[in-house]
């Protein structure tokens, strides 16, 4: 394991910055109601980049005055202070198929027509890859960096019941339990998320804009502080194109996390199709002593053709590394309600041991470590003044579990001082109703297992796209573990 710090800039992150607050923000409803008092005290710029918008989504309390859809609360924000630069960067493909949502046309024209609203469209990406950073920049004095979209089916309480009347899309339709989570931040970590959004908004637009000159305060009332007084590493990736050197800093990060754990991780992410990632894990638990890794994981992906990749290369790969993991120390379970109903994890979140919180848009697949443009915010208690944060970290761990589980974070922290395992405290909480069931290996079609082996839709990078499948595939680099591989014992899934 590596002596060096954590966040290494050019290689681990983009940028260290120091930060005086730092809110980790759990599931859209908590998210939409901060960010909308956020955006009302913008005096200056606001800047929204991201994957999607939906300007028919309800966001937050409209206790304020202002319209509850986001397309018209963007149209009054700009009205109502005349000082105010908005601009959204927004990913260019399906941008016409999302336009013929509702009215959403007829909101964008009005964006267009506004003086000080501009809308974009980022196409600088590989063929097949996407522009995927969840950023929020304002005024330079606060920032948004996490996996929460401004989209349709986010919104959700921690509660996720059954049936909120509350859970619905822009046309009334009940929509599924979602689990999101995101960061919010001031100070100099903050502004960098402003110049990131700027670089971006450059590499898309080419147009040069200039930093906010005067920072004040835009923390929303009511948001609770994680931490205090921190420095905070941002990573990025950023696929090679024309002109464009490519930056893998999350991969990077990623890795060495999992090199550094001690004794646990726990992950939180939509998908498990990394082989990278994949193999960094299968050499801890070849290990004499490996550490325990939990990863939280929707039931399957969403969509028609996305299960058929990503469900089928995370089968892959688990069934890999349970011939490995000859101390039991790997688990991947999924969420659901108290009615039993799948609770879909969009979030990206991993914490090692009580040392490293990370939370971003990036996920345990081929794409966020090489094809997507991404941003992960890492907060690591080895940077100098943040030793003292390790109890947050933790306490931000066991209140995800909690979460989970259906019960206290109390409850949960009391069975880790008592097992010292994450293992052993999800299966002593584990229960019927609200709770985590276990992932089980499913039978694979062979045209699932065929995708899923050559990367067919979850391609490692745009160099490898247009290779012969013969020449990669999400086992590529595992020859040295594959003398290891094992059956798993039965019980042992």
């Amino acid at each position: 394991m590596s002596e060096s710090p954590l966040l290494r800039p050019g290689e681990t992150c983009w940028r260290v910055e120091t930060a005086q607050r730092f809110a980790f923000v759990v599931d859209g409803a908590d998210y939409f109601v901060s960010l909308r008092k956020a955006l009302l005290q913008a005096r200056h710029s606001i800047m929204l980049v991201g994957w999607d918008f939906d300007t028919r989504i309800t966001f937050g309390d409209s206790g304020d005055g202002g319209p509850e859809r986001l397309g018209d609360f963007i149209l009054w924000l700009a009205d109502r202070t005349p000082s105010l630069e908005i601009r959204l960067l927004r990913w260019d493909t399906g941008a016409f198929r999302a336009m013929l949502r509702g009215n959403t046309i007829f909101t964008i024209l009005r964006w267009k027509a506004h003086p000080r609203i501009t809308l974009k469209l980022d196409a600088k990406h590989p063929l097949a890859g996407s522009h995927h950073q969840k950023i929020v920049a304002i005024d330079d004095s606060i920032a948004f960096a996490g996996g929460i979209d401004l989209t349709m089916q986010r919104w959700d309480t921690r509660d996720h019941l059954d049936d909120d009347p509350r859970r619905v899309g822009p046309g009334g339709r009940p929509t599924d339990p979602w689990h999101d989570a995101t960061s919010a931040f001031d100070g100099d970590a903050a502004r960098a998320i402003g110049d990131l959004a700027r670089a971006r908004w450059l590499t898309a637009t080419g147009e040069s804009l200039e930093p906010c000159s005067q920072c004040h305060d835009c923390w929303p009332e009511g948001l609770a502080t994680s931490f205090t007084k921190m420095r905070l590493g941002i990573s990025r990736t950023i696929p090679k194109m024309d002109g464009q050197e490519p930056v893998h800093e999350i991969e990077a990060a990623w890795i060495d996390m999992i090199a550094r754990a001690k004794r646990m991780i726990y992950a939180e992410s939509q998908y498990f199709a990394s082989r990278r990632i994949a193999h960094a894990i299968a050499e801890r638990l070849a290990e004499a002593d490996p550490p325990e890794i939990v990863i939280i994981m929707p039931h399957t992906a969403h969509g028609w053709l996305e299960p058929l990749a990503m469900d089928t290369a995370r089968a892959k790969l688990v069934e890999a590394l349970q011939r490995i993991d000859h101390h039991g120390r790997l688990r991947i379970w999924h969420p659901q309600t108290a009615g039993g109903q799948p609770i879909y994890v969009h979030a990206k979140v991993m914490v090692v041991d009580d040392q490293i919180l990370r939370v971003g848009s990036s996920n345990f697949n081929n794409r966020s470590m090489r094809l997507d443009s991404e941003c992960d915010v890492i907060l690591s208690a080895d940077e100098a003044g943040n030793a003292d944060l390790k109890d947050e970290i933790a306490a931000l761990r066991n209140d995800l579990l909690a979460e989970h589980l259906g019960v206290t974070p109390a409850e949960v922290a009391a069975s880790l001082k008592a097992t010292g395992s994450l293992i052993a405290t999800v299966g002593a909480l584990r229960g019927p109703g609200r709770s985590l069931v276990p992932y089980e290996v499913p039978d694979l079609s062979a045209i699932g297992a065929w995708l899923a082996e050559n990367e067919i839709l979850d391609p490692n990078g745009p160099d490898e796209m247009f290779e012969s499948p013969s020449k990669r595939g999400i086992f590529k680099g595992w020859e040295r573990l594959k003398s290891r591989f094992r059956r798993p014992k039965k019980g042992q899934r």
